[in-house]
């Protein structure tokens, strides 16, 4: 673990290193001096009404499990997306569903599960989104021949991997005993009781995508990821708006695009690779100067990340947290993946 996040922090400080190679700090700061203070304010705002949407949409997909409370959603997704600047190697990610699961007296395994399925559906919003510009707003100047073309087979690509992945999750819901049995017979050359681990893991697991069999339900979790990503887009705009860079509005779904690729990059915070990702975009796409690239992403990134880390730490201390208690907890529900086996029904290998 220490080896890891030592990687990551070199990652992190090797693309920051490359963001402002060219930079010049003094005009970078100037930038951000005369940033215009309204479009942040109106930048902040939509970063609230994100995380009051994401913890909407996640009761949605919850729902099968069992009743949750928008409270706990809510706390609880603010404390995950800020362990994520907080802790390394994702471990909000973990922390999320285990401290819902343990408030609401949910299935871990099933609740992690979730989560899952929440990234296909932001995947399928980020897609739709981007597509929406790229065959109904973008023009010569913003998407040249070659650009369009690279930009036009990514968003092929992608929306074919949500397809696959929203089938993926319909099976899994329809067929979680199944699954385990398959995972089963995979795992025979495993000692039995691993095996048997496996296949309860890859039921309860499965379980947890049950909402692709509820049509309402899913629909209504499909659709809140549209307002979700809108919200986001918004964010984004505005604050870029603040620094005088031309794009439209629907040129923020673009950008968001290249934004999911650089927070998808381990980095503590996304520091670094958000960082460039969004002064690629803007200057490719929009044809920012550097300067201004530098100093919108830099306030981008922290309208983005420091107002929930902040809320994040207020509902912690609330709840008695701490960081070093979240990364036990992290540690902790590594190992709920994994569900005692002595509680389970044994699932037998298919008779020939």
């Amino acid at each position: 673990m220490r080896t890891r996040t030592a990687l990551v922090s070199l990652l992190a400080i090797a693309l920051l290193a490359w963001f402002l190679r060219h930079a010049n700090l003094a005009d970078v700061w100037s930038q951000v001096r005369r940033a215009r203070v309204d479009f942040l304010f109106l930048g902040l705002l939509f970063v609230g009404v994100t995380y009051w949407v994401r913890a909407w949409r996640w009761q949605f997909l919850l729902a099968p499990l069992g009743p949750t409370r928008f409270r706990t959603a809510f706390r609880t997704t603010v404390i995950g997306f800020a362990a994520l600047s907080l802790l390394p190697a994702r471990a909000g990610d973990l922390l999320r569903p285990y401290l819902l699961a343990r408030q609401e007296n949910l299935p871990v395994p099933a609740t992690f599960a979730t989560i899952v399925m929440e990234r296909v559906l932001d995947l399928v919003a980020v897609v739709a989104l981007l597509s929406f510009f790229v065959w109904g707003y973008a023009d010569e100047a913003t998407l040249s021949g070659s650009l369009r073309r690279s930009v036009e087979i990514s968003a092929a690509f992608a929306a074919g991997a949500a397809v696959a992945l929203l089938a993926l999750m319909w099976v899994l819901a329809t067929h979680p005993e199944r699954i385990g049995t398959i995972v089963f017979s995979a795992a025979r050359v495993l000692p039995q009781r691993m095996a048997h681990t496996l296949s309860a893991v890859a039921s309860t697991f499965s379980s947890g995508f049950e909402v692709a069999r509820r049509p309402g339900t899913f629909v209504a979790a499909l659709a809140c990821s549209f307002p979700l990503w809108i919200a986001i887009a918004a964010e984004t705009y505005f604050v870029t708006r603040a620094f005088g860079i031309e794009m439209s509005f629907p040129g923020s779904f673009l950008l968001q695009a290249i934004l999911v690729i650089g927070v998808a990059v381990p980095t503590p915070g996304a520091v670094g690779s958000y960082h460039e990702a969004y002064r690629i975009g803007v200057t490719t796409f929009f044809h920012a100067a550097n300067d201004a690239a530098v100093a919108a992403a830099i306030v981008v990134h922290a309208v983005s990340f420091i107002p929930v880390v902040l809320v994040g730490i207020v509902f912690m201390m609330q709840d008695g947290l701490s960081v070093g208690r979240l990364q036990a907890l992290a540690g902790t529900a590594r190992e709920k993946e994994l569900p005692d086996t002595d509680e389970m029904p044994v699932l037998r290998p298919p008779r020939r």
